[in-house]
């Protein structure tokens, strides 16, 4: 399953920034606070983090997959990566 570009950059955007600024905030606090279950709660953060990072992945995956199926044979695509190395 494909999802649209707009839900992806957002999922992108919650497993890059977002929840690992809210895992490295309660932890940083609950020491200074005393704020029970840090070890508990950066770890469930961790994990869903680790779990949506997955899911974008497979997708990514996907995507690519399907559009590189649907060019014609005398194209391909080329990742940035190899680009820079032919424009050098």
């Amino acid at each position: 399953m494909i999802i649209s570009n707009r839900i992806y950059d957002i999922l992108k955007w919650i497993a890059q920034i977002l929840l690992p600024a809210i895992g490295t905030l309660y932890f940083a606090i609950s020491g200074i606070w005393g704020l029970p279950y840090s070890e508990q709660v950066v770890g469930t953060i961790t994990a869903i983090d680790t779990f949506l990072g997955i899911l974008l992945g497979i997708n990514s995956a996907y995507y690519y997959k399907q559009a590189v199926e649907s060019l014609p044979e005398s194209e391909e695509i080329v990742s940035e990566d190899e680009s820079k190395e032919q424009n050098n």
